[in-house]
């Protein structure tokens, strides 16, 4: 059970180097699932629902291993968002959160192959937006090109600029990959790291 192969459900960079904080071995593979969100869908749902089906996708693929996936959904004022498709989409997501409280939604899932098992959580995190010029939206734009971010949010990179204010639980939620919650499902599989045999 502790020596479980771990593959991450995921074609991002980010997640990627966030796991590998955990100094664990891991295998990705990409999970290839649509990411549209269905009719009347929340934000949360679509995070948790998109999150189970990559791990999912992740876990056919292999005989046995416990299989991570994650999606993450920004929501502004009841409108969701993904990420960009060009740059007019990046453009017009930023003028919707300039002056506004942007919650980033990410989905958690842990598909344990052998058990047939999954865990999964949604883990919010908030930001809170300065007031943007389009200007500022537009240099930042063809400075980072986030398109590949929920939102258009680069925040380790200059994104972090746009913003006053951060509340969550765990700080890697706003890049796409809670750690803290990750580490709870991966030690209920029984792997165990540094610090979790504390008495």
């Amino acid at each position: 059970m502790l020596n479980q192969k771990v593959i991450l459900a995921s074609t991002s960079p980010y997640r990627r180097a966030l796991l590998a904080r955990l100094g664990i071995p891991f295998d990705v593979v990409a999970p290839n699932v649509p990411e549209k969100p269905l009719p009347g869908e929340n934000p949360a749902d679509l995070a948790l629902r998109l999150a189970i089906t990559k791990a999912k996708a992740g876990a056919a693929l292999f005989s046995e291993g416990l299989v991570i996936g994650s999606d993450q959904v920004a929501e502004v004022n009841g409108v969701i968002m993904g990420k960009p498709a060009n740059r007019q989409a990046a453009i017009d997501q930023l003028t919707l959160a300039s002056g506004n409280r942007m919650t980033l939604y990410t989905g958690l899932a842990l598909v344990n192959i052998t058990a047939d098992s999954v865990q999964s959580a949604v883990e919010p995190y908030y930001v809170q937006y300065r007031e943007l010029s389009l200007s500022q939206i537009k240099r930042y734009i063809d400075t980072e090109e986030p398109y590949g971010c929920c939102g258009s949010l680069k925040s380790e990179g200059l994104g972090i600029t746009f913003l006053s204010e951060l509340s969550g639980k765990d700080p890697n939620a706003l890049i796409g990959l809670p750690l803290i919650k990750l580490t709870d499902m991966l030690s209920n599989e029984g792997m165990e790291f540094p610090v979790s045999d504390a008495s």
